[in-house]
């Protein structure tokens, strides 16, 4: 099933890290904070404006993002657990370190 996102909703697919303890066993997730970082399948078109101006989003497809779990509406596509929130919700942009 393909998704076409309307106005300034992004889909997004969170990222669940494992973390290994010195020894190489798995932890379980449940006892870690959550990150709440995803990486961005899919955009809108953006928001419009009253007078009809279409204002693109900052955030492209590829995009590693932080957000706020909250507002988000869980989504199942293709079998996969997936979000879509506004692009309001999204707080940063996670950037790597590698130049």
């Amino acid at each position: 099933m393909a998704v076409k996102l309307l106005h300034d909703r992004v889909l997004l697919k969170p990222i669940e890290e494992d973390e290994k303890s010195s020894g190489g066993i798995v932890l379980a997730s449940a006892s870690k904070e959550p990150k709440y970082e995803a990486k961005v399948l899919e955009v809108g078109k953006g928001r419009t404006t009253e007078d009809g101006l279409v204002i693109p989003l900052d955030v492209v497809v590829g995009d590693i993002v932080m957000y706020n779990p909250a507002p988000a509406v869980k989504v199942k596509v293709n079998g996969e657990d997936l979000l879509v929130i506004k692009e309001s919700e999204i707080y940063a942009v996670v950037e790597s370190n590698t130049k």
